[in-house]
Formats: C-alpha cells, sequence, structure tokens
C-alpha cells in the first residue's frame, strides 16, 4: 500500500476554506476546488516506495497486470479505470454534460483526424472515454441534475413574472416533452447574448424576489439567484431554469450517466468517476460551448433526480455500497464508530486496485505483512490488487473506498 501525494486544482469556482479544514491546514485564501487521488494524466497522485516520489501513472504503467490485477487490465486496458476526488465547490460550477463511450470515442477520433490540439479552447473531447460519475455530500451540497418535467418547469417561469419568457413557457405546456426541452435549451444557448442580456438581468432580479418570499418556489429560486449572481450576465441562467433543484444531506449521493445536465453549487462531497475529462457546458462558464454537438449530446427526458444511500452488503465486513449502474468503479464507505471505545476493525478485499480516503478522524490500514498507515483526514492510500486483505480499523473515522466492481 502507498500513501498517495496529491494534487489540490485551484479552479476559480472552488472554496478557499473547505479542503484545508478537511486537511486540517491554514487556507491561503486562494481557491481549493478538486483534490484529485488516481492517475489521470492531468494531474496523476504520486507515491514513493523508496526510491523517490514517481507519479501512479508511471508506476501502474511499468507493471500493469501486478498494480491492477489481470481482470482489470482484461477489461480497460493498462490504466486505472476510475478518477477519485474531493471537491469543494463555493460557486456554482458550469451546468455540463458528459459523452457516452461511444460519442467519446468518435468525437476524441474527429477531433484528432482534425488536428484540434489538446489544449486548444474550443476542444470538446480531452480523451476517448466517458465520464459517469457519483457525487456523494460530506455536507449539504447543492446542485442541479436533470430536466425538470416541462409542465412544472412552466409553473416556475410563470412565478417570475416576466412577460419574455412567455413564449418558452408556451412551449413547455404545448409540445411533446423531448422537443419541449430541446426547442427551449438550443434557443437559449443560441441566442445574440447582446440581445438576451436584458432578458437574463430580469431573470436574475426575478429570482432574487422569488428567493425572498415565502411561495412553492423559494428554496429554488434561492439556488439559482446564487448561480446568477455567479455568473452576472450568463444566459446559462435561462438554461438552469430547465433543470432540478436538489439538496444532498451528508451521506448521500447522486448517480449522474451520460447526457443528463447537471451542475454543482455548493458543498463539500467526494466525487468518483470514469476516468476522463470529458465535458460539454451548457452554461453558467465562460468557457466554450460547442451547441450543435451539445445538443446532440444531451438526453432530452426529463428525470427526477434519483438520492442514492448506502447499502450495506451481506458478508462485506461493514463495507457501505452506492449502487451505481457502471463498470469502471464503486464507492463504498466505511464508519468506524468504535462502540465502548474499542477499535472497529474491518477487512478489505484486495482482489482489485483502490483507493481509500479518510474523510473524517482518523483510522490505521494495516497490510497483510503488518505494516501500518494512519490516515486522517483528506489523507488518501493505494492499495494494488495484489489479491491480499488488509484491514482497517479505527474509533471516530469515516473512510470512502474506490475499487472496480470486478
Amino acid at each position: 500500500m502507498d500513501r498517495l501525494v496529491t494534487t489540490v486544482r485551484p479552479y476559480a469556482w472552488g472554496s478557499t476554506t473547505a479542503i484545508p479544514q478537511l486537511l486540517g491546514q491554514e487556507p491561503t485564501g486562494e481557491p481549493q476546488a478538486e483534490l484529485w487521488m488516481g492517475a489521470h494524466p492531468g494531474a496523476p497522485s504520486r507515491v514513493d516506495r523508496g526510491d523517490g516520489e514517481r507519479s501512479l501513472a508511471e508506476v501502474i504503467a511499468a507493471d500493469p497486470r501486478r498494480e491492477l490485477g489481470a481482470a482489470t487490465v482484461e477489461r480497460f486496458g493498462p490504466t486505472l479505470p476510475f478518477l477519485f476526488k474531493v471537491l469543494a465547490a463555493g460557486h456554482a460550477l458550469s451546468v455540463q454534460v458528459h459523452p457516452t463511450l461511444e460519442q467519446a470515442r468518435a468525437g476524441f477520433a474527429a477531433e484528432e483526424a482534425r488536428g484540434v490540439p489538446l489544449d486548444a479552447p474550443h476542444r470538446n473531447y480531452k480523451d476517448a472515454n466517458h465520464k459517469p460519475e457519483i457525487i456523494c455530500a460530506l455536507s449539504d451540497f447543492d446542485g442541479l441534475c436533470g430536466f425538470r418535467a416541462p409542465a412544472a418547469t412552466a409553473d416556475l417561469l410563470d412565478s417570475l413574472g416576466l412577460p419574455a419568457l412567455a413564449a418558452w413557457t408556451e412551449v413547455l405546456r404545448t409540445r411533446p416533452e423531448e422537443e419541449a426541452l430541446r426547442t427551449v435549451l438550443a434557443e437559449v444557448l443560441g441566442a445574440d447574448r447582446e440581445r438576451t442580456a436584458a432578458v437574463v438581468g430580469e431573470v436574475a432580479e426575478a429570482l432574487e424576489k422569488g428567493a425572498a418570499g415565502d411561495g412553492p418556489h423559494a428554496a429554488t429560486c434561492a439556488a439559482y439567484a446564487t448561480a446568477a449572481r455567479d455568473y452576472p450576465g450568463d444566459p446559462g441562467i435561462i438554461a438552469a431554469l430547465l433543470l432540478n433543484h436538489v439538496t444532498l444531506r451528508p451521506g448521500q449521493a447522486l448517480y449522474l450517466d451520460a447526457g443528463v445536465p447537471h451542475a454543482y453549487l455548493s458543498g463539500l462531497g467526494v466525487e468518483l468517476m470514469a476516468n476522463s475529462d470529458n465535458v460539454l457546458r451548457c452554461g453558467l462558464t465562460p468557457k466554450h460551448i460547442d451547441v450543435p454537438e451539445l445538443l446532440r449530446v444531451v438526453d432530452f427526458h426529463a428525470t427526477a433526480p434519483a438520492v442514492l444511500h448506502p447499502v450495506t452488503v451481506p458478508g462485506a465486513d461493514g463495507e457501505e455500497r452506492y449502487p451505481a449502474p457502471v463498470q469502471e468503479f464503486r464507492l463504498s464507505r466505511y464508519r468506524l464508530t468504535g462502540a465502548g471505545r474499542t477499535p472497529d476493525r474491518h477487512t478489505v478485499d484486495g482482489r482489485t486496485p483502490q483507493i481509500l480516503l479518510c474523510a473524517a478522524g482518523e483510522a490505521e490500514l494495516t497490510d497483510a505483512a503488518g505494516r501500518t498507515l494512519t490516515l486522517s483526514g483528506g489523507q488518501s492510500a493505494y492499495l494494488p490488487a495484489d489479491g491480499a486483505e488488509s484491514t482497517l480499523t479505527g474509533t471516530d473515522a469515516l473512510v470512502f473506498r474506490a475499487t472496480v466492481p470486478l
């Protein structure tokens, strides 16, 4: 097992305090948005096996079968198939959607054939992989997820009392679901930004008023008003109004499949995804929006957010798993409560590659050879797929496990 040396990504939307607090460090005043754990080339973790720090990606590439196990390599190739993160949103992230595996492969190949540089601002596909993901709240966590039923969105727009939205309200009430959602999103994102500036301003003011009231949409308006303040003048706020608002409590999670538009607004969470960085944006961002490609990838069906709760698995020695229909990763957790102050002990299966993250308290990890590693808040460990069981102990700790569900 290896203690991971991790990288924090300083995206502008990041919280200035949440990740430092998790790590027990003093804030620097700069945003700290994501702490990455894994072997993604964008910011691979590092390990030290006695000869200095090396990239985990390099370690795996040198002997993928030893590190990942034959079954993982045969199914996903010689790379760790997931990326694990701690995400700290101090401001709203962009509304975005991820492609299917087939769409990612085709889009990546097409941009490679056209010679679009990987770091070009208008590049859509950074790799040939899909990016299903799961987010689990460590604090109260606000987000947007999936299209709201068109009639319910029409009610929300009507509550804002803006004549400029009447045409879209009519579309949402009268046309079939898929056609209605596609039409409104295409018109919002395809409109001239200067021409829509006045409407966007009116929407932002109406959301502030709605948030200050006591009507049925007050909480939803408050969430959108926060996003509008984060991105003044951005027409993406109107696109965001098409989506469900959801608040996760600590321990609750959401699974986000391909084609589902979503955005994270605020809070601290653990995020696990396929090893990809493919994102198509729909708004609330200064970055490139490829409207035709976006409309090809988005799934235009209304879906209510399905909040996930951890499930105790018989025979898994206290491991609580978050069910998600994906092959590349599985998220689970161990709650080490130490009833009677006797340390909880859990056996951790070693047949697949995995990363363990201590999200609270302090836990001790012991491998089959008796070597120990102590993990405190924000610290993580990588365990190769050597088949040997490890033991996790603690009296007051929360540990998340990312692994491959073979």
